[in-house]
């Protein structure tokens, strides 16, 4: 079976069965995984680009291991060691790699929207691993896999996303995911790092009281504070941001129920999570490194030229 499109730009664009579809197939690749050689000839012959404009340990890593478990050839590109720091375009990069006959590109930009042009100007199949602030989809897809690990199904499932909404790419994909799939969602954080009118135009909670947004949820997704995209001071310091917003286990163990927390990545310890979260029982921190490498297989297998 193929997706419904060409490429994965966006969670935005998929239907539900197309995200029931990369799931499952996540599900059957995590199993081949578990055995003692973990690799399979899928894609045998395909070339692969991993073109990273930003810098990227668990996404790049994630791939990579995923394009070698799959058995295709690929590519690494790096801006500082490219002719992009002397003003080739993106557009001519590209063009440039694809001249040598690569199938698909795997793309992570600062700029919003660059997966999007560059799907309208090539043939190649497009992966986005994230753009500015737009949808980092395969994050969403692994973090929905790792919820479902832990719960039954995602219709119902009451899940806090909690931190930086405004700047957070993983966010925006995991709102579209969640809500497609029928899942209840709050975003919790302090008012200036939540969009203005985010309750509806995107149908999700607000809530400012990270307590209360743990004792509604059963599954906290905690987000890095985005210092780098901040223009200007929107809280007064990490350590008043700690105090007011930070996930500590005294809090979890004073719920009345076991709750799932998770984080994209890289943690900001003792800001967002406190490390006694982070490691502790509650956290399916890992897992999520660990299932990205499944979904991002079950992407590129259902995105490839070869697969029928």
């Amino acid at each position: 079976m193929k997706l419904t499109t060409p490429h994965l730009l966006g969670i935005k664009d998929l239907t539900k069965e197309d995200i029931q579809l990369i799931l499952s197939t996540a599900k059957q690749f995590k199993d081949v995984l578990q055995r003692p050689v973990k690799k399979v000839p899928s894609l045998r012959d395909v070339t692969i680009v991993n073109l990273f404009y930003e810098n990227s340990t668990r996404t790049r890593m994630s791939f990579e291991l995923a394009e070698k478990r799959l058995g295709a050839d690929s590519l690494n590109f790096t801006t500082s060691a490219s002719s992009v720091s002397k003003g080739e375009t993106l557009l001519d990069t590209v063009n440039n790699i694809l001249s040598m006959k690569v199938d698909m590109v795997v793309m992570r930009h600062s700029a919003s929207g660059a997966p999007h042009f560059l799907s309208k100007h090539i043939p190649a199949a497009i992966i986005n691993a994230g753009d500015g602030i737009n949808e980092h989809p395969t994050q969403a897809l692994l973090d929905a896999f790792s919820m479902l690990e832990k719960k039954d199904q995602l219709e119902g499932l009451k899940v806090a996303i909690i931190g930086d909404i405004m700047h957070s790419r993983v966010a925006l994909s995991n709102i579209y995911l969640l809500t497609k799939m029928g899942a209840e969602v709050t975003v919790a954080g302090p008012p200036t790092l939540i969009p203005k009118y985010i309750a509806e135009a995107m149908g999700v909670r607000v809530e400012y009281n990270v307590t209360k947004a743990l004792e509604w949820c059963d599954v906290a997704n905690v987000l890095r504070i985005q210092l780098e995209r901040q223009s200007q001071p929107l809280f007064s310091s990490l350590r008043e941001y700690n105090l007011a917003y930070g996930i500590k286990r005294s809090m979890l163990e004073k719920l009345d129920k076991e709750i799932v927390i998770m984080h994209p990545g890289p943690i900001n310890r003792g800001v967002e999570l406190d490390s006694d979260v982070a490691d502790g029982p509650f956290s399916v921190i890992l897992n999520q490194v660990e299932n990205g490498v499944a979904v991002r297989m079950a992407v590129l297998y259902l995105l490839s030229p070869q697969t029928p």
